[in-house]
């Protein structure tokens, strides 16, 4: 079996990258998503119109098993630079696969911030199997800073 591997995505993966970013709102947006603004942060990312990076599972050119997005921002009350993970995503096909691609993609980000010296926000907003992301998530980063919380939602926009 092939070693599982997150690379740097590329221009050519934006469809791909939003063929995942779609199947991920299915799943655990909370309120109805615009295919602009969702495209916007991922173009701008590939296009270096931007500052962040996307991580993929995959062959250029061929279908993509999963992503990161990590935008280069600030937060709201300071001007230093953080990382921001917006999102997340394996393609249900490779969940169960060997290789943990999450697993991957959360090193991913951990290494970028590394590489950076920038702190990394990210966490996990989904009511489906959320302790079993919060104990990867442990494992990778360490004990969890606060917990989230939707008021007159629940993540899955198409489940009912």
């Amino acid at each position: 079996m092939d070693e599982v591997l997150v690379r740097t995505a590329v221009q050519s993966d934006f469809y791909e990258i939003m063929r995942l970013a779609m199947q991920a709102t299915e799943e655990n947006a909370f309120v109805e998503p615009d295919v602009g603004k969702l495209a916007e942060p991922i173009y701008g990312v590939l296009t270096k119109q931007m500052p962040g990076i996307i991580g993929v599972i995959g062959a250029v050119g061929g279908p993509l098993e999963a992503a990161i997005l990590l935008n280069i921002g600030e937060m709201w009350y300071s001007k230093q630079r953080i990382i921001e993970e917006k999102a997340i995503f394996v393609d249900p096909e490779f969940r169960a696969a060997k290789g943990g691609r999450a697993r991957k993609l959360a090193e991913f980000a951990k290494n970028v911030s590394d590489e950076l010296g920038m702190p990394l926000s990210i966490g996990v907003l989904s009511n489906e199997r959320t302790e079993a992301k919060a104990r990867l998530y442990t494992r990778v980063f360490g004990e969890p800073a606060g917990v989230y919380f939707l008021y007159n939602a629940t993540t899955g926009l198409n489940k009912g």
